[in-house]
């Protein structure tokens, strides 16, 4: 007889979650089977539910959870059957080539068919209704009572620390840590700026804090936000309710701007706002996800690298065999020849990842294509 358990099923875009009984999934080689205790909601799932953002469906949401392994797939070794875990939301496959470097971030098994088709690494998914119709699985689809995660990404826990609690630690928590010790490379005596205080915001201002920053302004159009966020160590609010906030964040830094500014809302006017935040030399970390057509006003005040990370950018594109690169040591209008003779519709293309240094908007220094043109 098939075990059955209860799965909130995502039908389709601006269609309601519905909870219904489906054929308990079972680990294949490398996979634990969790029953999952908790697993936190997280503004992409809204993304999603709203179209915002494409994925396959019918599926099982929920990508940040915690809870017990029930069962262990073979070939597996380091994890066992009554194993307290967490799982985060980019389950590495531990073989690309991104992730053998160290940048599981990148995982290309992972978005190519996890966030691409909605399955596991196999090309199947493991849930399905019970008349045999797939459901896709958003990350692990931990909105369910149990769920099948890679054991690459079952991390055991500390008896201390309680499942609820560890369930935002796999999007939430690590995906603040990164975008401030990895993206943002603080360094202690940093001024920062977080735009948006929600569950990621808000770990970022405990982080910063944590690193050393000197300074940390929390901006948000939610007073409650706020007061939480000052209760995580942020230095400075601001209400950017009916007020320019970019200008007080430069109010409350002299007029010089922040060194980095962190924006997790994925909004236009947001993004736009974190952008002009930064001082000269400063960084701005986009963590917020937005609807894929969106678009922001930035002017040209855009720095989308620094000096110090230009060697590198140029070692990977030569390590990419794929691309060229060239010094302009002109203008503006030199980097859009170029990226017009490389095909691009701008300098800032994302499809080639193209990094692109200004001097106060006016000199481009390099542009570097990484990708085939």
């Amino acid at each position: 007889m098939v075990e059955m358990m209860r799965a909130a099923v995502l039908p389709g875009p601006n269609v309601e979650m519905v909870v219904e009984e489906i054929p308990r999934p079972e680990p294949k080689a490398g996979e634990v089977l969790v029953r999952v205790a908790a697993c936190g909601v997280c503004h992409t799932d809204l993304h999603v539910m709203k179209g915002d953002i494409g994925f396959p469906t019918p599926c099982v949401m929920g990508h940040e959870m915690s809870g017990t392994i029930a069962a262990v797939g073979s070939g597996v070794d380091g994890l066992a059957v009554g194993d307290r875990v967490a799982s985060a939301f980019i389950m590495p496959c531990g073989t690309c080539r991104f992730c053998v470097r160290g940048r599981d971030d990148l995982c290309e098994k992972f978005f190519a068919m996890n966030r691409g088709k909605g399955v596991l690494y196999d090309g199947t998914s493991r849930l399905a209704r019970a008349d045999g119709t797939p459901l896709g699985m958003y990350s692990m689809a931990g909105l369910a009572e149990y769920s099948v995660v890679p054991a690459s990404d079952a991390f055991v826990l500390p008896a201390s620390v309680d499942h609820t609690e560890a369930a935002i630690v796999g999007c939430s928590l690590f995906t603040a840590y990164g975008a401030v010790r990895h993206s943002a490379d603080l360094r202690h005596g940093d001024t920062v700026a977080v735009y948006g205080v929600g569950g990621i915001g808000l770990n970022v201002v405990q982080i910063a804090r944590a690193l050393g920053a000197s300074t940390v302004i929390a901006v948000d159009l939610a007073d409650d936000k706020l007061a939480a966020a000052t209760a995580m160590g942020a230095t400075h609010v601001v209400n950017g309710s009916g007020i320019d906030a970019t200008a007080a964040v430069r109010e409350l830094t002299g007029g010089e701007g922040v060194d980095v500014a962190f924006e997790a809302v994925g909004h236009p006017v947001s993004f736009a706002q974190a952008v002009m935040s930064a001082c000269d030399g400063g960084k701005m970390v986009a963590i917020g996800l937005a609807n894929t057509q969106a678009k922001a006003e930035i002017g040209q005040k855009i720095v989308g690298g620094y000096p110090e990370n230009i060697p590198g950018l140029l070692a990977d594109a030569r390590r990419a065999n794929a691309c060229t690169w060239e010094d302009t040591g002109h203008s503006y209008e030199d980097a859009v020849t170029l990226a017009g003779v490389w095909g691009l519709k701008d300098p800032y293309d994302a499809k080639l990842k193209v990094a692109l240094y200004y001097t106060n908007g006016e000199s481009a220094i390099v542009l570097a294509a990484l990708g085939s043109h």
